[in-house]
């Protein structure tokens, strides 16, 4: 499904379903200190029901399955929950299509939602009231970040030049390390209880980074196939001169954790 925002690459029209495939293969990255503090929260685990809100290709239900919670993921996209599908094999996940903004399950079905990358494409103002209306009493929003660092790290700083060059207002561009800004409306039914920001380090090979990076929003969600056919080349000659066959990129991982209030 295509979205536009104008608060969001000034506007350009993205399609994560487009490219659904290099998602599924390339940006399965978070390390196991990513989930380890996921579960130190005592969040997602046994015993708690969970949705994953715009889980595109399942990542984090997939990941995090081994420590016994029930997971629901949601997307709006069917190419990417088709992707979760195949790659959930075996397990007990369910999955839906539906955005964020119209989410239909029961009153109080949920202990935790997660909300991984994608929580500022939400239209806040419409997906706080159901999020309330479908966590149980004292239940959790927890929302999840994690991105490279360009001005610390040469490799992700001379990726991020070249994507630009080709989608010039690419507002995904410029990273620091700052907690994520959870908008006013979601303080009238939850409080903020936990936030924390930490440097991590990643391990891709030359083919695995050149994939997470045709996998960004920038490239292969907004490009047409000429042009994404002319990043990879440049960006393939790039790495080749800049990288060795394996390396890490700085990144910081961050988290926001917020619980309902008492008297909703």
């Amino acid at each position: 499904m295509e979205r536009s925002d104008i608060n969001i690459d000034g506007g350009k029209p993205f399609d994560w379903g487009r490219t659904s495939l290099d998602y599924a293969r390339y940006r399965d990255i978070y390390p196991q200190e990513f989930y380890d503090r996921i579960t130190g929260r005592n969040l997602c685990a046994a015993g708690q029901r969970v949705l994953d809100v715009g889980t595109g290709t399942g990542v984090l239900p997939r990941n995090m399955y081994r420590y016994g919670a029930r997971w629901t993921g949601t997307d709006l996209s069917e190419n990417q929950i088709a992707q979760a599908r195949l790659l959930s094999e075996g397990m007990e996940i369910e999955y839906r299509t539906v955005p964020a903004e119209e989410l239909d399950f029961p009153e109080a079905s949920f202990d935790v939602i997660t909300a991984c990358q994608c929580f500022w494409y939400f239209q806040h103002e419409k997906v706080m009231p159901v999020f309330r209306r479908i966590l149980k009493p004292g239940g959790r929003i927890l929302v999840l970040y994690m991105a490279w660092l360009p001005f610390e790290d040469r490799i992700a700083g001379a990726s991020e030049e070249l994507v630009l060059k080709y989608s010039p207002k690419w507002s995904g561009a410029g990273e620091t390390m700052h907690p994520i800004a959870i908008p006013d409306c979601y303080l009238e039914s939850f409080d903020l209880v936990y936030h924390e920001e930490y440097p991590i380090r990643v391990p891709f090979t030359r083919e695995s980074w050149n994939g997470r990076m045709k996998a960004c929003r920038g490239i292969g969600a907004s490009l047409t196939d000429k042009e994404i056919e002319l990043w990879e080349r440049e960006h393939r000659k790039l790495l080749s001169e800049i990288a060795p066959e394996e390396f890490t990129v700085l990144h910081y991982g961050a988290m926001a954790e917020l619980r309902k209030k008492e008297t909703e």
